[in-house]
């Protein structure tokens, strides 16, 4: 996934290697991306210690210090977006039968990470009642893939819908569509685009009915076309409804005219007993591909992204971040990023490495993560093992003489004066 040499070429081309010394690219790079992990290490100086000992050599503290460059940050930017490639490639989950006819189901949402009030004018919080600074890190996840499609970084005021690009790559894929980036306009694109989406409904959103499926019998059904969705739900009691209605939308202006369009797409409402309401999603997927209770039962699919989000945060500390340095809160995002893609990478290795269908399922993400992390400072011992770092005794020795020195030369020390 990440060869030797490749990486040295992208560091190289990247800059932020320019000639080969005590830093090695490879070396930095699985350190990282595989240290980030333990907490303990979770730190500049934490890492420092990790890439010595690993890397059976001795840094000064300007040379790592000094590493973390906007170079740097591209470097690790730019190893995301290969890994991300790379677990396209590799067989992966599979959609059901009822799915077949589609190449993907993704799904876009964004998470927060609170930084140092300091960096307030760098990545500007949002409705903050003191100054306040936070990073929006927006991600789109495939199904097939088993993990993120697509990673950005932008402040935390930037609104959702303008982290969701639409464009020819959405053609027969489906899109899950969080309330947060809810926009007749995204649909429409989707829909022109060749594509195909599935969101819940605007609390504020009463649109008017164009025709009825099911739900009620047809003989009333004449009379609820024209009126609002609102007003047919009441007569429901508890039953589905699968519907066609019509939404409003206006473009951007164009010489200074702004035209008002309309779309139809289906509306379909499943009863939740629970919370003694209905839920409605719309869609354009047609009602003989997937029923009323299956577009309810795909949108659920959503709850996949929180448990990224999930393992992202409690299982490689995405949000632990305190430092006020912006090359290295990048640096540090984009490395939490690589740890998600190779534990990815390995989850997807073991459960095709298994014959038995059933057992593949138990294999779930937050588990996994759990178990990765454990293990993951053996896994790097093994890397780095083949990048032909050789350790024996005399190397813990020399870690141990380096890294035992208090840096702080001139500190007065209690003992010295009793004891040497």
């Amino acid at each position: 996934m990440y060869p030797t040499v490749w990486l040295m070429q992208l560091a190289k081309k990247t800059k932020f290697i320019k000639r080969e010394r005590k830093i090695k690219p490879d070396i930095i790079f699985w350190s990282l991306a595989l240290g980030f992990c333990d907490r303990s290490q979770r730190t500049i100086a934490g890492f420092k210690r990790l890439y010595e000992k690993e890397a059976n050599t001795s840094l000064s503290d300007s040379s790592w210090y000094d590493r973390f460059t906007p170079e740097f940050a591209e470097f690790l930017h730019k190893c995301v977006i290969h890994g991300i490639e790379e677990l396209e490639k590799e067989p992966g989950r599979k959609l059901s039968e009822k799915l077949r006819k589609f190449k993907d189901i993704l799904i876009q949402d964004s998470t927060i990470i609170r930084l140092h009030d300091s960096l307030a004018n760098t990545f500007p919080a949002t409705r903050a009642r003191k100054i306040a600074a936070g990073v929006k890190v927006g991600v789109m996840i495939s199904a097939i893939a088993n993990g993120p499609k697509t990673v950005a970084l932008y402040s935390e005021n930037t609104a959702e819908i303008k982290t969701l690009r639409i464009g020819p790559w959405i053609k027969d894929r489906i899109l899950l569509v969080d309330l947060g980036f809810y926009k007749t306009q995204l649909f429409a694109r989707v829909e022109g685009n060749g594509g195909y989406f599935v969101s819940r409904i605007r609390k504020n959103m009463d649109p008017f009915i164009v025709s009825i499926e099911s739900g009620i019998l047809e003989k009333k059904r004449e009379e609820f076309i024209g009126k609002r969705v609102s007003e047919l739900t009441k007569q429901l009691s508890g039953k589905d409804l699968d519907a066609v209605v019509k939404i409003a939308f206006k473009r951007r202006a164009y010489k200074g005219k702004q035209r008002k369009y309309e779309m139809h797409v289906r509306l379909v409402a499943t009863y939740n007993c629970t919370e003694e309401k209905y839920h409605i999603y719309i869609t354009n997927i047609q009602k003989d591909v997937l029923d009323v209770n299956d577009i309810a039962k795909l949108y659920g699919a959503r709850w996949e992204i929180e448990l990224l989000f999930k393992e992202l945060k409690s299982g490689y500390a995405l949000d632990e971040i305190d430092t006020k340095n912006v090359q290295i809160i990048k640096a540090f995002i984009w490395t939490s990023i690589l740890t998600l893609i190779v534990s990815r990478r390995l989850h997807n290795f073991v459960k095709n490495s298994l014959v038995d269908a059933e057992k593949k399922v138990r294999y779930t993400q937050l588990l996994w993560s759990k178990i990765f992390t454990s293990n993951v400072l053996d896994l790097l011992k093994l890397l780095l093992k083949n990048c032909e770092v050789k350790r024996v005794s005399e190397t813990l020795m020399r870690v141990y003489i380096s890294q035992g020195l208090d840096p702080h030369v001139n500190k007065k020390r209690f003992r010295a004066q009793w004891v040497e």
